[in-house]
């Protein structure tokens, strides 16, 4: 059974999901603002992220907050902060396509303890606890198992070139716009492996619990562990994100 913070988390994702699908069914009527070249912010993101915000205070009064909308929230618990983004995927929200996910990962002294992926859609809800397992709707999760890259399906979150892509000699390549289900897959064994540069920590930190979890590697692009730093990241089995790495440029 998950623990009470990941039921806690599970709740809030779960509340503000239903808020999320029910904005996705009436795209005609959203309010969009350009934040930047290619990136947009909705109505949606802001009132996804107020709930979170408000379930998660509730629950922890003190802990601190790193949102994708409202940025660093210092809380009076310096120990404790969870780590959100409200619309994981928002370009392919605002297009109607239905693949995106809420994102919460809990950070405690620095290490991230304890992650949710929730897709409202599908209503698969990713979860996992550092020692406790990965798990998708209570169904125990483990990285896939393949070894050779030229039977590998790989995610990217990031563009990339046509030498680069023939360098890995995989099965396939695929670029879905959600690095958080990216990493959910991953866990799940959907994804043989993933990696993207560019990231922001709320666009990862969740999906590294969950393959952590899941039995796979995770590490920037140096086989360390500055993602949330570098934006950098690379998750699969030992041996796929050996391969990987030795390939990224």
């Amino acid at each position: 059974m998950p623990s009470a913070t990941l039921h806690v988390m599970m709740e809030a994702a779960k509340k503000a999901g239903r808020a999320l699908a029910r904005d996705f069914g009436e795209l005609e009527n959203l309010q969009v603002s350009r934040k930047g070249p290619g990136d947009f912010v909705t109505q949606a993101d802001l009132r996804t992220e107020k709930i979170l915000h408000e379930e998660l205070e509730y629950a922890r009064p003190g802990y601190g907050f790193l949102m994708e909308e409202s940025g660093l929230v210092e809380g009076s618990d310096a120990t404790h902060r969870w780590i959100i983004d409200p619309l994981d995927g928002t370009t392919n929200f605002m297009h109607a396509i239905a693949h995106f996910a809420i994102s919460i990962a809990l950070q405690r002294e620095e290490t991230l303890v304890a992650g949710v992926v929730y897709d409202p859609i599908t209503g698969d809800a990713y979860h996992a606890e550092r020692g406790e397992g990965a798990f998708l709707n209570n169904r125990r999760l483990r990285v896939a198992t393949r070894t050779h890259l030229d039977e590998a399906v790989l995610g990217i979150g990031h563009g990339i070139s046509a030498q680069e892509a023939a360098e890995f000699n995989i099965a396939g390549l695929r670029r879905f716009g959600a690095a958080a289900l990216d990493l959910a897959f991953v866990a799940a064994g959907r994804l043989d492996g993933f990696w993207a540069r560019g990231l922001a920590p709320w666009d990862m930190a969740a999906g590294i619990v969950l393959v952590r979890e899941a039995g796979g590697m995770v590490s920037d692009f140096d086989n360390k562990d500055g993602f949330l730093e570098s934006g950098a990241i690379v998750a699969a089995n030992d041996t796929i994100h050996r391969a990987m790495r030795t390939r990224i440029s």
